[in-house]
């Protein structure tokens, strides 16, 4: 892992003495961009990031959340000044300091974004390897290179300047939620057990232990899990054969074992919406960012538009996987594969149980993460652009470890719907669960959109 201290200390060095080579009396003037071209920029580093994503091992899915938040806060931030309509987040929120004034001079809003993005990434993409981490460098020294051509020393000095303050800036500020900055570096605590209870969700397996079991206390952007609506399991426990928590479980055990025998299409949708397995996929709060690239690049979405969209995309989804874990470990519903196998079926085998060592994702399954995810992404998708059009999620084109051939939708809502319940057939969630985070994702995107940009 990397020294988080030592890096922020760098760049706080690197900021003062880039500040003290620019002239404090310069005018406000920034040099003309072509605007596709900042778009464009956006979604080569959203694009590096997925890649980065799929190897940051113990984050997801709730620490990858968070990283979107602040990723995409800094985004914003760099460029915000130079946004009709927009205003910074400063009297918003508490305890993010950035000051305008010390953008000096004329800069360069992409070459200024191209080093805000690199230093993000750098900060919040944690636990890579050293391989996979040098790309961000890579990239941001090759961007840098041709954004500095025609430009004068000071104007390249300016922008870099002003991309490094604000991702300082915003890195302070998340320093300051010491219940996240905890977990982060410490995903699977030895401190935690679960309470013990009849139906309670318990490992399955040595390796698994609980994650993220204390994320419910992480600093939210929008709406809190005191403020959102939590809504308890509809189906009480029971091994009866006649109970209707017996008849959710082999409902998951019928669909997801019919979908092995049979190779259809629910095992298609099983496995194109996964994203759980680390090296091999992408997270899935990163699979929307995925989503937001496509939907930005076929609707040709002007940068402010671009920037604002994946602001309150990251905010989404970060309050979201804060709510969602608070509610998981406070009703800690047991997994399929562990009543299957008790009550139905002791063979029985979740569909993502060959891609992993062991059969379920490592906390409880009341609400699904993936559905809350899903409905908190498309709340803010269907805002933007719109909810009928057709689409082509190509996000796993040429995969062959997995069925990644693309797939087509008429509506985003039918598409996340999809991608909602298509834990169902991987084994790994009852119906209800799918149902309520769908709900709660829903709920909590309706209030990021009430979260006003331009005042």
């Amino acid at each position: 892992m990397k020294n988080a201290t030592f890096r922020v200390l760098v760049i706080v060095s690197i900021t003062i003495f880039l500040f003290q080579s620019c002239s404090s009396d310069d005018n406000f003037d920034d040099i003309e961009v072509d605007p596709r071209a900042t778009t464009d920029l956006i979604m080569e580093w959203n694009d590096l990031w997925l890649e980065v994503d799929r190897y940051a091992y113990g984050m997801r899915p709730t620490s990858t959340s968070r990283a979107l938040a602040y990723i995409h806060l800094a985004g914003y931030e760099t460029a915000v000044p130079e946004m009709e309509g927009y205003t910074s987040n400063i009297n918003r929120l508490q305890g993010l300091t950035i000051d305008a004034a010390q953008q000096a001079g004329t800069i360069n809003l992409n070459l200024a974004l191209n080093t805000c993005y690199a230093l993000v990434f750098d900060h919040f993409m944690v636990n890579v390897s050293t391989a996979v981490d040098a790309q961000i460098g890579t990239l941001k020294s090759v961007n840098e290179a041709e954004l500095s051509e025609g430009l004068s020393t000071s104007e390249i000095e300016n922008s870099i300047a002003w991309g490094t303050y604000v991702a300082n800036m915003v890195i302070a500020y998340s320093q300051t939620d010491t219940a996240a900055e905890e977990q982060m570096w410490d995903p699977q605590p030895l401190s935690y057990e679960p309470p013990v209870g009849e139906g309670y969700w318990t490992y399955s397996d040595d390796p698994e232990r609980a994650l993220f079991p204390y994320w419910g206390e992480v600093r939210t952007f929008v709406i809190s899990p005191d403020e959102t609506t939590s809504v308890a399991p509809s189906i009480p426990y029971s091994s009866d054969p006649n109970s209707d928590f017996f008849e959710a479980m082999h409902e998951v055990y019928t669909v997801s074992t019919t979908a092995k025998i049979e190779d259809n299409e629910d095992l298609w949708i099983a496995e194109f919406w996964s994203d759980d397995v680390e090296g091999l996929m992408m997270s899935p709060p990163g699979r929307t960012i995925s989503l937001a690239n496509q939907l930005i690049d076929q609707h040709d979405l002007e940068y402010d538009r671009a920037l604002a969209m994946l602001l309150k995309l990251g905010f989404s989804l970060n309050d979201a996987a804060v709510s969602a874990w608070a509610d998981k470990y406070e009703y800690m519903v047991m997994r399929p594969s562990v009543y299957i196998k008790e009550h139905i079926d002791p063979n029985f085998e979740t569909n993502l149980y060959r891609f992993i060592s062991w059969p379920d994702p490592s906390f409880p399954g009341y609400p699904s993460g993936h559905s809350t995810f899903a409905s908190a992404a498309a709340g803010i998708f269907i805002d933007e652009f719109g909810d009928a059009m057709d689409f082509t999620d190509r996000t796993h084109e040429g995969r062959t470890e997995f069925r990644g051939a693309p797939r087509t939708y008429s509506a985003i809502s039918t598409m996340v719907e999809e991608l909602a319940f298509s834990r169902l057939p991987l084994g790994v969630h009852m119906k209800m669960d799918c149902e309520e985070g769908y709900r709660l994702g829903y709920e909590i995107s309706d209030a990021v959109l009430n979260f006003n940009l331009s005042n």
